[in-house]
């Protein structure tokens, strides 16, 4: 499974402890692993890459079937389940690239254009953080 997924076995026994993948073991006591096992530590590893939790992805992958191997369908509902989500994230990450450079209502008042568009940090009474480059 390492050699094939790319992944160091390490991490694979980590997911496997954290409930992420499964397999069984031999009477010499190494894993096997079934084929659909590759989707489920690929999905995992690109949810990782875009930031997701992996208590997220536990969840997600805890809506496929365990007793057949799952169909394009049931990716595909895994699909619809993140959508809205992933949206978010997108619009998220277009404000940060879009707004970075200018003022993003943190309240550091250290950017010259931060003191008129965000005078005496009124942006503070809506919350900590970047609140221009929050999700409404």
């Amino acid at each position: 499974m390492s050699a094939r997924s790319g992944v160091p076995a390490s991490a694979l026994r980590f997911y496997e402890r954290e409930g992420l993948i499964s397999s069984r073991r031999t009477v010499g006591n190494q894993r096997r692993f079934t084929r659909d096992t590759l989707r489920r530590v690929a999905f995992v590893r690109v949810s990782q890459a875009v930031g997701i939790s992996l208590a997220t992805v536990r969840h997600a992958l805890g809506l496929l079937p365990e007793d057949r191997t799952p169909t394009r369908e049931d990716w595909a509902c895994i699909s619809q389940y993140w959508r809205e989500d992933l949206d978010a994230r997108i619009r998220q990450l277009e404000r940060l690239r879009d707004q970075l450079s200018e003022c993003i209502g943190c309240g550091c008042m250290s950017i010259s254009k931060c003191a008129l568009a965000n005078p005496e940090d009124v942006l503070a009474d809506q919350g900590p953080g970047a609140r221009r480059l929050m999700e409404p």
